[in-house]
């Protein structure tokens, strides 16, 4: 099929190369020419494991290629995916001045039939609205017909779940239309849901602040534990046995960031709002994960003493393991209170120190974890790399000033950090302390 992919964003890179890699011949379009540029030189705009292998395959064939004129790529596709930004506004609202501005674009060129589909994550009801900017602007005699088709792409393995997911979901006006999105899916053999446009605009967003409140959940969990003596992550596994529960999004930790957890929970809080159908639920959800990063340094201050002139070192900047991108990430806020309560920062990412860098971060920046921990009064691992879980205690004790690890995701075991001459602090977890007579 001819397929327009319009927006190379996270979301539509990788859905324009998956599409390309099945088969199709795909344009992806982009306003801003620098992005077009580097894509067409094969630089990434982030980093996602096996996306640019994949790019440079299907430029070689043919099968994709890259462009700032909208005009030429809806022209020439039969199936056009927007796939822009929908960035939240300063009120929790979904801004779709891009969703907008595509569909406008659209239809002032829409020469023969098509199908548009909405990729982007968009509020109930953005699909209606495309249809009738798309109608404003195209000739009165072409028909038009639009689709919800949500992403469900994880950051990190965002390639593997494109082209294995464990549902497609169509929201599509009629049978009709929707056959011709089952046509292209087809080939995945994947299980696929047909539904109302607005169904599927609410799936997406169902989806996405289900595993947000999974998330604060057990994060709310994890804060009792500590005030009863219990060991969250003993919890979390008999929860997660029970397969009414499972065990996915129910690890203890700083909170979720990210570009959809975040703004998708409140996009949702503000749609329940609008149609006087509030969630109070998602209200706590955002809650909790506020307090989180702020518990987790109180939690830093109660054992150091204080944290004014203490040097901290920061390892993980990413919202996520396997991902460049620090939107609402959890370490972010968490060294903006340390910086606040009068601590030194020095940080270390595998992938994420330019992005901070770029955000204008003040900090120390390292070469590596060991780099990040020298002289330091204590270290808190914040994304756990798997280059992180396996950190060299006795090398980290050796470097560090004192003697304190937060693990602000439980992944280490606090018996065998304790053996390496470091205490251990955990979420929802006992400390244990190196020495016993603290």
């Amino acid at each position: 099929m001819d397929i327009a992919v319009i927006g190379t964003g996270y979301v539509g890179l990788v859905t324009g190369a998956v599409f390309a890699e099945l088969g199709n011949h795909v344009i992806c379009v982009d306003k801003m020419p620098e992005r077009i540029a580097m894509l067409k030189d094969l630089k990434m705009p982030f980093f996602e494991p096996g996306l640019r292998e994949m790019v440079e395959r299907n430029m070689e064939d043919g099968r994709l290629s890259f462009t700032t004129d909208t005009g030429e790529a809806v022209k020439a596709s039969e199936i056009i995916f927007i796939a822009v930004g929908t960035p939240p506004k300063e009120n929790g609202e979904t801004d779709l001045g891009q969703v907008e501005a595509a569909a406008a674009e659209i239809g002032k060129n829409y020469n023969n039939y098509k199908i548009i589909v909405n990729k982007s994550t968009v509020p109930v009801g953005t699909g209606d609205l495309v249809r009738e900017i798309i109608v404003r602007h195209k000739p009165p005699e072409l028909d038009i017909h639009v689709v919800s088709n949500p992403e469900f792409l994880s950051e990190g393995q965002a390639v593997a779940d494109a082209l294995n997911p464990d549902r497609i979901v169509i929201g599509a006006p009629n049978q009709q239309v929707a056959m011709k999105l089952i046509e292209l899916y087809s080939i995945l053999e994947k299980p696929m849901i047909i539904t109302s446009v607005r169904s599927a605009e609410m799936i997406k967003y169902a989806s996405n602040a289900f595993l947000a409140t999974k998330v604060s959940f057990i994060n709310s969990v994890a804060n009792l534990c500590e005030k009863v003596g219990a060991d969250v992550d003993e919890v979390r596994r008999g929860m997660g046995l029970d397969d009414r529960i499972g065990s996915r999004f129910l690890r203890a930790g700083v909170g979720y960031g990210g570009s959809c957890f975040p703004k998708d929970t409140e996009s949702l809080l503000n749609v329940s709002k609008a149609f006087g159908a509030e969630m109070q639920i998602l209200e706590g959800t955002i809650a909790v994960n506020r307090t989180q990063p702020v518990l987790f340094v109180d939690k830093a201050e109660s054992v150091l003493g204080t944290l004014d002139g203490k040097l901290i070192g920061v390892l993980g900047l990413s919202f996520k393991p396997n991902t460049d991108d620090i939107r609402e990430a959890s370490a972010l806020h968490i060294i903006a209170l340390l910086q606040e309560r009068g601590a030194r920062v020095q940080v270390y990412d595998p992938m994420a120190m330019d992005n901070v860098r770029r955000s204008g971060l003040q900090a120390s920046f390292c070469e590596d974890e060991y780099d990040a921990a020298a002289g330091a009064d204590a270290v808190m691992v914040l994304t756990e790399w798997n280059r992180f879980r396996q950190l060299n205690f006795s090398r980290l004790k050796r470097v560090m000033a004192g003697a304190h690890l937060f693990d602000g995701r439980n992944i280490y075991d606090p018996a065998v950090v304790r053996r390496y001459g470091l205490s251990y602090h955990g979420v929802g977890r006992p400390s244990v302390f190196a020495d016993e007579t603290h």
